[in-house]
């Protein structure tokens, strides 16, 4: 009997050698070479009528000639869903949600499903569940599930014969890595699959109008496992983050193609699902009876919703060499960067301090705007000394020892004020033009002017 012939194919990329290498030379990363079968020929990808155009050949036309119309939305029920889709959902648009295994996807699906099953023509395609699951978890959430239809296959032919004798205005593949075409040999999940899988998906949204939501695999670093071809693909990526053995979750858009992206959505996983929350920042304050030193309120931005986020800091003499220095929820090298604008335009050394920054909640903030949060605690928590009450504060602080000014400062200061704070420092540049009732609004220059205003303030 003949050896089967194999190649090997880089997870990564995509990328095809008839041996395996440590180093995929494509994309030059390590250890993404997996043995596959090779695609048998047989169809020819140029031929096929499933490879051809979205739409007949279209004449070229000025862009100042084509009417730009706004995106009809539908709602799902959910608002904080749709909060981060944009305002809803689109006809013809693709989705591709991702995050760890067990924190809610297919719950928020589910239900979404299941409200707009009143009014849309909507099918559920499982690939990892069986019906009988699917039917335990509905009832759990104690749903109507009267008008939602279930498929489980994975498929891909099978799925768009349903979706051409169905015609259901949204669909859920969960999740695209179980689905696999009769005309590739590969597995399941494999890069050729999940391309191929994905692509003909979209081409099927685009031609029909249809809505489809697909489910995505993470990698152990967090990543979307697969090609990274399939975030291009899909209109809309969102990303679950948040602790599984947590309650609160935490729905990231990353790319929106019809609505803004970095939207944020907070949940609550309850005994009936994920609900979701009215007020996010109390999530992120911590109660303290009494302040307490190293403890700062900043306002972050995330997407049009300004969040406020306590950060703490906690600063204790190093017995080690070389001082440690601990970010959770907060970009580590600028943590350095910072203690060091600090020492040399503020004389607060902390070379031999052990510094820990947390951000209170489990978000993560990636603005510059936290810099001025996080030095005012770490300086709270090396004086022992906690800052006034009802203090919040943002902004930048360059190298130069200068505070930058932050994007939407009126949208942060009026957040603030909504929920009772009655103190700000902020850059000068952010003052607000008008008085903001209840809100006592500080402008500072450099970081040394912020500390002794401060100061002036205990």
């Amino acid at each position: 009997m003949a050896k089967v012939k194999t190649v090997y194919t880089c997870s990564d990329c995509g990328a095809v050698s008839n041996k395996w290498m440590g180093q995929c030379t494509s994309c030059n990363q390590w250890n993404t070479m997996v043995e596959s079968l090779p695609e048998t020929g047989g169809n020819n990808r140029y031929s096929n009528p499933q490879h051809m155009s979205l739409a007949q050949t279209a004449p070229v036309l000025s862009l100042d000639d084509i009417d730009a119309i706004d995106v009809p939305r539908f709602g799902t029920g959910i608002e904080e869903f749709d909060r981060v889709l944009g305002g809803g959902m689109v006809a013809g648009g693709v989705v591709l949600i991702g995050g760890d295994p067990g924190i809610g996807k297919s719950t928020l699906l589910l239900q979404a499903l299941a409200n707009m099953s009143h009014h849309k023509r909507v099918l559920y395609v499982s690939g990892e569940e069986s019906g009988a699951q699917i039917a335990l978890r509905a009832k759990r959430l104690v749903i109507d599930a009267k008008e939602l239809k279930l498929q489980a296959e994975i498929q891909l032919e099978k799925i768009l014969s349903t979706l051409n004798d169905l015609k259901p205005e949204v669909v859920v593949i969960d999740s695209i890595q179980t689905v696999y075409s009769d005309a590739l040999s590969s597995a399941p999940g494999s890069v050729a699959q999940v391309r191929e899988c994905a692509a003909q998906l979209t081409r099927a949204a685009k031609q029909t109008g249809v809505t489809i939501i697909l489910v995505g695999h993470v990698t152990k670093e967090g990543a979307l496992a697969g090609p990274r071809v399939l975030e291009h693909i899909v209109d809309t990526v969102l990303y679950f983050e948040g602790d599984a053995h947590s309650s609160f979750r935490l729905v990231r858009a990353i790319k929106n193609r019809f609505g803004a992206v970095n939207e944020l959505g907070v949940f609550a996983m309850t005994e009936k699902g994920l609900k979701g929350v009215s007020n996010p920042s109390a999530l992120f304050l911590s109660q303290h009876d009494n302040q307490v030193p190293g403890s700062c309120v900043m306002v972050t931005q995330e997407g049009t919703r300004p969040l406020l986020v306590e950060i703490q800091a906690l600063v204790d003499t190093s017995h080690l060499p070389n001082a440690r220095r601990l970010s959770v929820g907060l970009e580590q090298n600028r943590l350095a960067m910072l203690l060091a604008v600090a020492h040399r335009h503020a004389g607060i050394a902390a070379f031999d301090q052990d510094v820990f920054i947390n951000a209170v909640g489990g978000v993560k903030i990636t603005e510059p705007a936290a810099d001025l949060a996080v030095l005012l605690a770490i300086n709270s928590s090396m004086r022992n000394k906690p800052l006034p009450r009802g203090l919040v504060v943002f902004g930048e602080v360059g190298l130069a020892g200068e505070i930058r000014p932050a994007p939407r400062g009126q949208e942060r200061l009026r957040e603030a004020a909504k929920l009772g704070f009655t103190l700000a420092v902020v850059p000068k540049s952010n003052l607000p033009k008008q008085v903001i009732e209840g809100l006592k609004v500080i402008g500072v220059e450099r970081i040394d002017e912020a500390f002794n205003k401060l100061r002036d303030l205990e």
